[in-house]
């Protein structure tokens, strides 16, 4: 009899396959800031505040909404994926494996069609100065064109990931961010082409990683080859990617759609601010890095047990995941605001934009640690394959709280703390829901037919 190979995911101790996951989707999503973080930095450094705010303000936004629903989508075929992987169900799996990035392809030319004829619109919905409106146009002209590969990337890396394969997606994107870094350089330090120039070096980057993680794909011998000549879609199976990843998708959209609200309510206090909060986005991105990392961890670590029928593992994983998140980012607050002026003097000279921003980190930063049990909680329940349920709690809890708060509380009370009160508010709200959401064990009931709902209370 054939020997089955070993998985640390569904057969490792928890904590230890947890982390040996984690930390390199964690390193990778750091990276991945970097891809903005690094524009703004050399745009803020480069170019002024007003090329900073339209790089890094609505326009930040606006991008975060789109990429935001696809990357939903996506976590719906690395969910769908993870359970057939579990359960070595090959020939499924290789049909899943070319029917998501069939998907990849056609979402990347569909939001590049889409990105290209709402911008203007967008922008001006945002109440953006006229004196960014011009440059975010150029910006956003020139990104989109990575539409495309960026899709075809996200969804080849999340195949990997599905398979417990989080360090191949990691080399790849450090590839592409040095190679981001060095066409920044070249583009606009050199060739002077401004907001353009680090456009085109994220297009160039991002065509890097698509091409690069099909080659991976394609010189894998098991069932997550990739194939041109089998690209296509299985429709059955592609109704389960959409059935898990569409509400994620929508629930991202919301959420971006609730940003971009409090980005029109930035955008009213004036150019400084504006900065400021742009700036404020690349250094809050370390938090969400931890956390979002975790959450693709905890979805992949349930998805793999659920498909290999180890029920039992889902309880620990919560528990290890939420301490360990936990510490990361009381030690990540800890460190921003210790190192908040600092922090902001990477992105610019301007002493009245580094004196809001520091106001603004030093008000958010000890909030943080009421999140991330919405990230991890969510993270699990989808990968159990219930994910509208948690899209109907985030868009109660955090989109639809988040929007009445700035239409009711912030006219009356017209200033920037007020604004981001709606981000703690919000977070504890939703917080509290997923907690009963849990603990009434339906999501398991309803996914898998469990009995033993004290299992997991």
């Amino acid at each position: 009899m054939e020997k089955k190979s070993f998985n640390p995911i569904t057969e490792g101790k928890i904590w230890k396959s947890l982390l040996a996951f984690f930390f390199p989707i964690l390193i990778g999503t750091i990276f991945q800031q970097l891809y903005n973080t690094i524009d703004a930095v050399i745009i803020g450094k480069f170019e002024g505040k007003e090329a900073l705010a339209a790089v890094g303000g609505g326009t930040a936004v606006y991008l975060t909404v789109i990429i935001g629903f696809f990357v939903g989508i996506t976590s719906g075929a690395g969910v769908v994926i993870s359970h057939l992987y579990g359960a070595r169900n090959d020939r499924a799996t290789s049909e899943a494996v070319h029917t998501s990035l069939a998907l990849a392809l056609a979402g990347g030319f569909a939001m590049t069609a889409g990105g290209f004829a709402a911008s203007g619109l967008v922008l001006g919905a945002m109440n953006t100065p006229e004196s960014i409106t011009g440059l975010s146009m150029d910006y956003l002209e020139i990104y989109f064109i990575s539409m495309v590969p960026m899709f075809v990337y996200n969804m080849a890396s999340g195949i990997m990931r599905a398979a417990g394969d989080s360090k191949t997606p990691l080399w790849i994107l450090i590839a592409a961010v040095f190679t981001n870094i060095a066409l920044d350089l070249l583009f606009v330090v050199l060739f002077g082409w401004g907001v353009k120039g680090v456009a085109w070096a994220t297009v160039a980057s991002q065509a890097e990683s698509m091409l690069v993680s099909l080659l991976f794909l394609k010189r894998r011998s098991d069932s997550l080859s990739f194939r041109i000549r089998k690209l296509g879609f299985s429709p059955q199976l592609l109704m389960k990617m959409l059935r898990i990843g569409f509400p994620a998708g929508i629930q991202s959209t919301f959420y971006g759609v609730s940003n971009l609200i409090i980005q029109s309510a930035i955008n009213s206090f004036g150019t400084t601010t504006i900065a400021s909060w742009a700036a404020f986005s690349k250094i809050d991105a370390v938090f969400w890095t931890i956390v979002n990392a975790m959450g693709i961890a905890v979805t992949t670590f349930a998805g793999q047990n659920f498909g290999a029928g180890k029920f039992h593992r889902v309880k620990s994983c919560m528990a290890e995941s939420l301490s360990m998140t936990l510490a990361f980012t009381l030690i990540s607050a800890a460190f921003f605001i210790a190192t908040a002026k600092q922090c902001y003097a990477l992105f610019t000279n301007d002493a009245s934009v580094i004196a809001e921003g520091v106001s603004m980190l030093r008000f958010l930063a000890p909030t943080w640690f009421t999140y991330i049990s919405i990230e991890i909680l969510s993270g699990i329940i989808r990968g159990a394959g219930d994910s509208f349920k948690p899209m109907v709690i985030s868009l109660f809890g955090i989109c639809f709280l988040r929007v009445a708060w700035l239409f009711v509380v912030v006219p009356r009370v017209h200033t920037v703390n007020t604004v981001l009160t709606s981000y703690p508010l919000t977070w504890c709200v939703t917080s509290a829901a997923f907690w009963l959401y849990w603990f009434s064990g339906k999501w398991i009931h309803r996914f898998h037919g469990i009995a033993q709902k004290s299992a997991l209370n």
